[in-house]
């Protein structure tokens, strides 16, 4: 008897020392919804787009024809000719640049009593094409021809030679002047790496420029417009903002490659294609086929930021090329038509149609303003060189357009003497937003959540416009978009958000990468010719996006900021539209936690909806084979007593709304 009760002593205490231990390891946090520090910008989470890594030809620009008007460096790059009667001249590459400089190149076919076998043009694409089976595709061509006895025979080829899709087109036109002609087709099967074939049948000859080929499904079904499932992708996402173009590309390698608004609209085969400047940036990842033939231009940009819901942030040339290459700037005195490029700009946006470029808005299909309330004055600029320029374009902005926000650049690096020398001059000019970037390990990321907590209250606030955690160093190829990085990035957006009456606009850079055209890793979204998934920093940019709330509010661990105090950061915010209190945290420990909420200064319904995103694989990654590796999973837990008691798992970012009664 006295065995059996010392047992039953020994378990009873045993038990009691478990309950202790379990209840002293609760963490108590303490939210204070009825202190609101400061107000939430709609712009606080967005999205910045350069072409890079494939990010537009070959990307969102659903365009599945490399070089398609023979404006390359290598004219026929692309392209092969064929045939068992080929001859030495007949297909030519001709050049009218007195005639038409933004797109001077066209080839001349000439046709024998040709047939099936005879003569064909035959292109790659980008990296091959993306064919779905059942779509319908549709071909365009410019065409000039004296008599009409020719026939363009269209083949969509997979690489075993088998033919997928057939269209035939008719050039119906004939004497001098050039002629557009299109016909559709659908795909037999589907295909990553399609190329299109025109063979020819018939005699004589003809001209042919700007051959295109398009998938029918592109977003909102906009013939010739972008790809819709990576638009999906940052639709899903509710950015507060899009910036636009870029980005290096902004300044291009010298001023000649720089980039130029005003080249981007209008009629497509009117726009001046360029080298993109990232073709040959890398030694280890050679593009020499990468160009920006802009059919993705600032009007499109403008109507994508309108479509997902987004403000538009253009940034424009300083007047300086990039500093990493030529370092090339423009003499002070002839900076007036670099200066006129940005009033113009504002002028397309939002003048009335009675304007001369509202009215080229107008003209292209959008007669109401586009609203532009902000725009960027060079891109990663630094120095002296870069503020004289800034107060010349500052100067006659604010004096026409004194509504307008202008972004300026705080350099490369989030520290050092180029960045206290350019943070101290653009506050004492008052710049609206100073543009922070930053390319670190994921340790910095997780030392540098109260980065703002310091920072001056009043005067320049902050736009975070380029950051993601490096996996091994910038600019490496083995950078991965792991869970650890993205853990990371999420624990310094909470600090962030703690912060929102400093930092008013944060984006993840780079955007896009395409699997066998990138040049910078790590990225938000990869895709090849068919397919996108979003990585695990998606997942978290797109959780706090879509959960940002309206007004901070503070979370509180042991009467402090939530900044890293047992691996937790957290933030909170108020969202008055739909009456919720919204929290994050993320628990960077490898360890599972528990953890009271308990809610001060709001009367709270029952439930609670909490979505976890966690991998106890710090390494995992997503992928095109498993894509939902690491995603947010959904649940309800019901709340007792104004608190919420809720496991946070290791290595979880948890957001976790609760509806005030």
């Amino acid at each position: 008897m006295k065995k059996k009760l010392f047992v039953f002593s020994a378990v009873f205490i045993l038990s009691i020392l478990c309950f202790s231990t379990s209840y002293a390891q609760t963490k108590v946090f303490k939210v204070q919804a009825n202190q609101i520090k400061a107000e939430i910008q709609p712009t606080m989470w967005g999205i910045f787009f350069e072409d890079i890594n494939m990010g537009a030809d070959g990307g969102i620009y659903a365009e599945l024809v490399k070089n398609r008007s023979f404006e390359f460096y290598t004219p026929l790059m692309g392209w092969t000719v064929s045939g068992k009667s080929v001859k030495e001249g007949d297909v030519l590459v001709l050049n009218r640049k007195e005639i038409n400089t933004a797109n001077p190149r066209y080839i001349q076919v000439n046709v024998n009593n040709a047939d099936k076998g005879s003569i064909s043009l035959t292109n790659e694409g980008f990296r091959g094409m993306g064919i779905k089976k059942g779509l319908r595709y549709d071909f365009s061509v410019m065409y000039r021809q004296k008599t009409a006895h020719l026939k363009l025979h269209l083949e969509l080829v997979n690489p075993k030679g088998e033919i997928i899709g057939t269209g035939l087109l008719i050039p119906t036109e004939t004497g001098s002047d050039w002629h557009k002609q299109a016909v559709s087709f659908n795909a037999t099967a589907t295909e990553q790496k399609a190329k299109l074939n025109i063979w020819f049948e018939g005699n004589g000859m003809i001209d042919l420029d700007m051959i295109s080929l398009f998938p029918e499904d592109t977003w909102k079904r906009r013939p010739g417009g972008m790809r819709a499932d990576m638009i999906q992708l940052l639709a899903d996402m509710k950015p507060g903002f899009i910036r636009f173009p870029g980005g290096c590309i902004v300044e291009g390698r010298d001023l000649a490659n720089r980039y130029q608004w005003k080249k981007t609209i209008g009629p497509i085969e009117q726009r001046q294609l360029i080298m993109n400047r990232w073709n040959t940036e890398f030694a280890n990842k050679q593009t020499p086929d990468y160009f920006q033939t802009f059919g993705l231009g600032f009007f499109e940009y403008f109507q994508l930021a309108e479509d997902i819901g987004a403000e538009p942030l253009p940034i424009l040339n300083a007047g300086m090329a990039c500093q990493f290459n030529s370092a090339e700037v423009v003499a002070l005195d002839e900076l007036d038509p670099y200066v006129q490029d940005a009033l113009d700009l504002i002028e397309f946006a939002n003048g009335g149609v009675n304007t001369r470029w509202g009215k080229v808005r107008a003209d292209m299909g959008h007669p109401k303003p586009f609203n532009l309330k902000m725009m960027g004055v060079g891109n990663e600029n630094w120095g002296p060189q870069y503020l004289e320029r800034l107060r010349i374009f500052t100067k006659a902005i604010k004096a026409k357009y004194p509504n307008i926000k202008l972004v300026n650049s705080s350099g490369t690096d989030p520290n050092g003497d180029r960045f206290d020398y350019l943070n101290t001059a653009l506050r004492k000019m008052n710049a609206d937003l100073i543009d922070e970037h930053y390319y670190r390990r994921p340790e910095w990321f997780l030392e540098n959540a109260n980065r703002y907590d310091n920072y001056p209250r009043n005067g320049s606030k902050i736009f975070a416009g380029e950051y993601a955690a490096q996996s091994d160093k910038t600019v490496s190829v083995n950078n991965k978009n792991n869970w650890k990085t993205a853990m990371s990035e999420a624990a310094f957006m909470t600090g962030l958000e703690r912060n929102a009456d400093v930092v008013s606009m944060a984006s993840y850079a780079p955007l896009f990468a395409h699997v066998d055209g990138w040049q910078w890793t790590p990225d938000l979204i990869w895709v090849d010719n068919l397919r996108s998934y979003g990585t695990t920093d998606y997942q978290v940019q797109k959780l706090f996006s879509t959960n940002k709330g309206t007004q901070e509010v503070p979370i509180l661990l042991d009467n402090k900021a939530v900044e890293g105090k047992d691996g937790f950061y957290a933030c909170a915010a108020l969202d008055k539209a739909t009456n919720e209190i919204i929290l994050k945290v993320v628990n960077t420990s490898a360890k599972a936690q528990n953890a009271d909420f308990v809610i001060d200064g709001a009367k709270l319904k029952a439930k609670a909806n909490i979505t976890v995103l966690t991998n106890e694989n710090l390494e995992q990654v997503n992928s095109f084979d498993n894509p939902s590796a690491v995603s947010p999973k959904i649940q309800e837990v019901d709340l007792r007593n104004q608190k919420l008691q809720f496991e946070l798992k290791p290595y979880s970012l948890n957001v976790i709304r609760i509806k005030k009664a």
